[in-house]
Order: C-alpha cells, then structure tokens, then sequence
C-alpha cells in the first residue's frame, strides 16, 4: 500500500519539476514572446492551484475517504497535465497548470495521511520521509527524460509523459489501494474496517489508540484551537518558507544555469543532481529523524540547506557547485518531509488529513511566490545570484520557525513523552510526538 503511494507521489514530481526542465524552451517558443517576469507568473500558477487543492482536498479526504480522494486527484493532474502540450499560447498553459495544480496539491496530503495510518507510530517519521522520496524521483526523471526527449520531440512531449499516470496508475491504486479503515469506522462502516484490517493483518495504529469517532464538522477551526494552534501556525509558515526555497531552486535552476554561460544539456544535470541530493536528503532524514526526532532533524537540514544555497555566491567551480546543490536538495527537501513527518505525528488520525492539507495548502503560498519572485529578480537585472541569496534566506527562516514547534507527546495518563522520554506510549488524541 506505501509502495503506491510513494508511486503516486513520483508522478506528482514529476508533474511539479518538469516545468523548471521545459522553461529554457518556452522562453524561446515561437510567438509566445515571454519575459522572465512572465515565466515566473506561468510557473506560480500550478502552486497556485495547489495551495486550493491541498487544503480542499485534506477536509475531503477526512469526510469522504481517501482512497477515492487519491483516485479521482490522479486523474484530474494527468489528464490536464497532459492537454498542457496542446496549449496554442500562454494564457492557455496557464490556465491549465493552474487547473492541474488543484489535483496535484490534493494528491501528497491524502496520500500521506492514509499511509501514515497502515504503519506504527514509531516508523511513521520514516515511512513519511522515504515516501516523500518520490517528488525529488519524480524531479530526476523530469530532468532525464528533458535531456534526451527536448532535442528530439520538443517541451510538448515532457507533458504528454503526464498521461502515464492515468493509464498506469490509476488503474493499480483502483485495483489495489485500500481505504481508511478508520476513516470506514468512523461512517459506521465497521464490517468493511475489519475485513481490511485482516487482509492487512494488522489493526491501524489509530484504532489501537484512538475511540473511532467521526472527524469534527469544522477540522480547520479545531486545528486552530488549542493544543493545536502554536503547532498548526509554526508547521505552515515553515513550510512556506521551505517550499519557498525549493521550488524556487527547482523551477529556475536550469535557467539560472543558462544564463551563467552552460548550454541547456548541462543546465539540466545541475537540476538532476539537486534531485538526487534531495532523494539522498528524504533516506538520510528519514534515518535521522527517527532517531532524534523529526523537528530537531528539520531544524539542522534547513541549515544545511542554506549553507549549500550560500556557497552558490562564491562562484564555485562546476564541481563545488554540484555540491553545493547536492547540499540544498538535501536540506530543502529534507526539510519539507521531516515537516510532514511531524505533522503525522502530532495530529489524531481524526484530524491528520485536514491537518497536512492545512499545512501544505497554507506552505504552497511559498510555491507560488518563489517562482514569480525568481522572474523579477532576474527581470529588474539583478542578476543569478539574486535568487540563490533568496532562497537561502528562505531555508534559513524555516530552521528559525521549526525551533519553536513542539516535540513533545500528551499521553493518555497526562504524562509527557518524547525524544528522551517514554518512546513507548501511543499518541492519545491530542497529539503525538513531532
């Protein structure tokens, strides 16, 4: 059941990076006459897109099941994705990415929150992380597939490829994804929970320590209650300054690139290796993050993070530049997954779907600048390094946000436990170690 999420979440990078791979040609396509300051709008729009299809698509999940959720936010990011090739002129492209953008902000918030509920508290951080492995995949395929496909067939192929996920993925998560049992108990739909639960072999961690109970009629406003609230204000705004920095860094590196003097096959191997150092980043944090917790984690890969996206400054030499950006996939995107750890984490499963669709919705507002603001830096003639001081600003900022999260777990008895303390306890519903 993980493997197709972690499937389903490929696509989703894939769909998300390849308008970074293909923005060298659309700069150049004839008769669309684009600025920078325009590439940036275009590439915004997705993000746009997302930060409504995360945050509907969260409540949706927790009311109407994610399984079918997952399924029809699939279909609607391929099928639009794909009509992108077909675009005669910019406002179209927008227009569609935009569309598409709902389904893929509505995709990563379901599909963690139902993986999170089929593994055992103490592996959550990990199968969290590993999981999130798939959006950096997703960016390397983006960036290999660029390098051999744009020669040969033009920037309309890379978003034809969209389509694999309607025929190849779709079909195995209606085949094989199951529901939420939890979410099954909590509409009364007990017989169906238990035959799950026994072909799985397994009860899902929330029903070993949580009441089934149905989700509150308002999950937005209790996640700003207390004991939620400092929580849900400091896991959202840190993850819009980290999607900030890495979608930023992904949709303008190849361009970046360019214009420091290196032609568009080598502009892309700068975008596969930040991929990879960020697939590295999601095995490495995943390690660390269940051993000391995922919120300290976060903290020192934000600061990695910047320190990598700093060093691009110092006008390194094309090796010292690779680790550089091996150094910033890492952080960025490390920082990101050890942020939906903790949510996982800290949330009852009553709440978890509304909780990581609040904050990834609310994080996508730095998605949607980090583009835009890439475009005028570079169109008001600032220059490359512009930008590289901007993003590393913004993983900088996440670090500072993530040091006052909190890490530590109301048990039922009211004891407390986290990194240090009792690692044994089950989460109650009020909340679990972050």
């Amino acid at each position: 059941m993980t493997t197709l999420c972690w499937l389903i979440v490929v696509f989703d990078g894939y769909d998300l990076i390849v308008y970074g791979t293909v923005l060298p040609q659309l700069l150049k396509e004839p008769g669309w006459e684009l600025s920078k300051a325009d590439a940036g709008l275009l590439g915004s729009l997705a993000f746009a897109g997302m930060l409504i299809g995360a945050v509907l698509a969260g409540t949706l999940a927790d009311r109407f099941g994610r399984r079918r959720t997952i399924l029809a936010c699939t279909a609607w990011f391929s099928v639009l994705s794909a009509l992108c090739a077909l675009a005669p002129d910019p406002e179209a492209f927008g227009g569609l990415r935009l569309l598409a953008g709902i389904g893929l902000g509505g995709l990563v918030p379901s599909a963690n929150a139902l993986a999170a509920e089929y593994v055992g508290h103490r592996s959550r951080s990990v199968v969290s992380t590993l999981m999130m492995s798939g959006v950096p995949i997703g960016g390397c395929l983006a960036a290999l597939l660029g390098i051999w496909v744009m020669p040969r067939f033009g920037w309309q192929a890379m978003f034809l490829i969209a389509l694999c996920g309607l025929l190849l993925v779709v079909p195995l998560c209606a085949l094989f994804l199951p529901e939420s049992s939890s979410w099954l108990r909590a509409m009364g739909r007990h017989d169906e929970a238990n035959r799950i639960e026994v072909d799985y072999g397994l009860r899902t961690v929330a029903d070993q320590t949580e009441p089934a109970q149905p989700g509150p009629s308002r999950p937005l406003r209790s996640l700003l209650r207390p004991p939620y609230t400092t929580a849900t204000v400091l896991f959202s705004l840190a993850t819009v300054t980290t999607l900030f920095a890495w979608y930023g860094l992904a949709t303008w590196l190849p361009q970046l690139m360019m214009d420091s003097g290196y032609d568009l096959g080598s502009s892309l191997t700068f975008l596969l290796v930040l991929s990879l150092g960020a697939v590295g980043g999601s095995l490495l944090t995943a390690w660390a993050g269940a051993r000391i917790g995922p919120v300290i984690t976060a903290v020192v890969a934000a600061g990695l993070a910047a320190i990598g996206l700093g060093a691009l400054l110092l006008h390194p030499s094309p090796g010292l530049a690779y680790c550089a950006l091996v150094l910033a996939g890492v952080g960025t995107h490390g920082t990101q997954c050890l942020i939906i750890a903790a949510v996982a984490n800290h949330y009852p499963a009553r709440l978890r779907g509304s909780a990581l669709g609040f904050a990834l919705g609310f994080g996508r507002v730095g998605a949607v600048l980090a583009p835009q603001t890439g475009g005028w830096l570079l169109a008001a003639g600032l220059g490359v390094h512009s930008n590289f001081l901007v993003f590393s600003l913004g993983a900088a900022a996440a670090g500072c946000l993530l040091l006052g999260c909190p890490r530590r777990t109301h048990t039922p008895d009211g004891a407390l436990s986290g990194p240090g303390l009792d690692r044994n306890r089950a989460p109650d519903s009020e909340g679990a170690t972050s």
